[in-house]
């Protein structure tokens, strides 16, 4: 009987080309996400990211990593500990005065050093001012690719990274692969990735790494930090209740219908990227791909389409209502209560009911 031998794919075969894929990168194995740390604040879009990394990992069979960039103190040795809660195995550890505020220099060189000596397969940041700024350098610094405001992340059938993102003005969505790069990265914004609940009897291993810069090296100087907390900015990916408007309201006036029910309510107000460029609301405001992505617990719709850039933006909300005069309006499609009638005239009426709502006392029982 011949003896049964396997014949190779054709060279210029998918197959023939993970394997050479897989061959060449063999030495890049985990998934990693940056930190992103503000004095010793960490945004809360690290922790969302651990805990789609987690999934990334777990579907790989390899470590979740947490990468730590600041100065030795209390407040960094604390945010170690909570990687480890968040889902992290092991966290990379730069501690420097030089890291202690963002700048590009040294925290490009940080994190760089730190792919190249350990060579993870995936890199994930939070597509924030900071982490786009970070994101950008480092892609160009390693000359990988890099998927801007994923969407959706998923391990495909080639073991490669799927990142999904809407494009062309938000109206497609479409799924990228970095095949013939490492590490494979991608910025995922604010609120797209549900928060993990943190598991405090988590623990693991800790990896140091020295920075090897002087002040002398670095262009850049801080002269002032300025927090979020002293200035007039929206708040809108962190808020239990937004209200928002499109371009059912019909004029620029009856925006502050939108704003008055969100006052009484307690909540944010949004508006949809037409809105902004008419001018009518500052771009902060915008809610959608383009703009501020969000998961309260209540969102109001206020004569709003529903176009796939803003639907990106605000389905991972519990409850959303939406408003418009038109039955077959696509927002219709995802919210979870609807109500065919005139914003206009409907947001007065909202805004009167919850204000006598919430001012009555409670019944006696």
């Amino acid at each position: 009987m011949a003896n049964a031998s396997k014949t190779p794919p054709p060279a210029n075969s998918r197959a023939a080309m993970q394997m050479r894929l897989a061959e060449k990168y063999k030495d890049y194995r985990h998934v990693w996400v940056f930190i992103e740390m503000e004095r010793g604040r960490v945004h809360p879009v690290s922790w969302e990211l651990l805990g789609e990394g987690r999934k990334l990992a777990n579907d790989l069979g390899v470590e979740l990593g947490a990468v730590v960039l600041g100065p030795r103190c209390e407040a960094t040795k604390a945010v170690i500990g909570e990687t480890y809660h968040y889902g992290a195995d092991v966290c990379y550890i730069c501690e420097d005065p030089l890291l202690t505020d963002y700048r590009n220099e040294p925290y490009t060189r940080a994190l760089t050093d730190l792919v190249n000596k350990y060579q993870p397969e995936i890199l994930l940041l939070g597509a924030t001012p900071l982490g786009r700024d970070l994101a950008g350098a480092v892609a160009t610094t390693l000359q990988t690719g890099l998927t801007a405001d994923a969407t959706e992340l998923k391990i495909a059938e080639d073991k490669s990274l799927a990142a999904t993102r809407p494009t062309f003005g938000g109206t497609l969505l479409c799924t990228i692969h970095t095949l013939n790069h490492r590490p494979q990265m991608a910025t995922v914004r604010p609120r797209v990735m549900a928060m993990p609940e943190p598991d405090r009897t988590r623990h693991g291993r800790m990896v140091w790494h020295s920075l090897r810069m002087v002040e002398a090296d670095i262009v850049t100087k801080v002269l002032e930090f300025v927090s979020d907390r002293q200035s007039d900015k929206a708040n809108l990916a962190y808020a239990d209740i937004v209200v928002a408007g499109g371009l059912g309201l019909q004029s620029a006036a009856n925006l502050a219908l939108v704003q008055r029910l969100a006052a009484a309510l307690g909540g944010e107000w949004g508006v949809t990227r037409p809105l902004v460029q008419k001018g009518w609301a500052p771009p902060e405001r915008q809610i959608g791909q383009t703009g501020n992505t969000i998961r309260p617990r209540l969102y109001i719709a206020a004569g709003i389409s529903g176009a796939i850039q803003h639907r990106v933006g605000v389905e991972g909300a519990d409850l959303i209502v939406a408003i418009n005069t038109d039955p077959e309006a696509k927002i219709f499609d995802f919210a979870h209560l609807g109500v065919v009638a005139d914003a206009v005239k409907v947001l007065p009426a909202l805004t009167e009911a919850f204000a006598r709502r919430l001012t009555s006392p409670e019944p006696a029982i």
